[in-house]
């Protein structure tokens, strides 16, 4: 039953969010670590410097993982998780940084995860546990 119910919000979702691939992507990913047994506790974490931004945010057992999500309609131009460049991996960190600081989480207990979304029927989603 909850399937059906899945599919059916899945349906809605792709209506309501057209061309809005980044949205949608980053949806699938929360219900993806939500049901890994992950607890979700920031969605797009902005600095308030702005230098910095962090999809999603998670307790993965004692570990808080900062997750970039990327997602392609289709692996034709390669795969989402090669956007996440030297760059981005840095504006991540300082991101990162601030957001275990004001939290009180030891930097030690965190890791950087990328979760690869790509929008077939049905969407495939893959997660790279410490990717950077």
């Amino acid at each position: 039953m909850i399937g059906v119910l899945y599919r059916f919000a899945d349906t809605v979702r792709r209506r309501s969010l057209r061309g809005n691939h980044g949205r949608l992507g980053e949806d699938y990913a929360h219900r993806y670590l939500r049901g890994r047994g992950c607890t979700v506790v920031a969605r797009n974490y902005r600095t308030r410097s702005g230098s910095g931004e962090i999809d999603i945010v998670a307790w993965d057992g004692a570990t808080l993982a900062f997750v970039e999500v990327k997602t392609r309609v289709s692996v034709e131009h390669g795969a989402p998780e090669s956007a996440v460049d030297e760059g981005k991996q840095e504006r991540l960190q300082v991101a990162a940084r601030d957001f275990a600081r004001r939290a009180g989480v030891a930097w030690e207990r965190t890791r950087f995860d990328i979760l690869s979304v790509v929008l077939e029927r049905p969407p495939r989603v893959e997660w790279l546990r410490g990717a950077f």
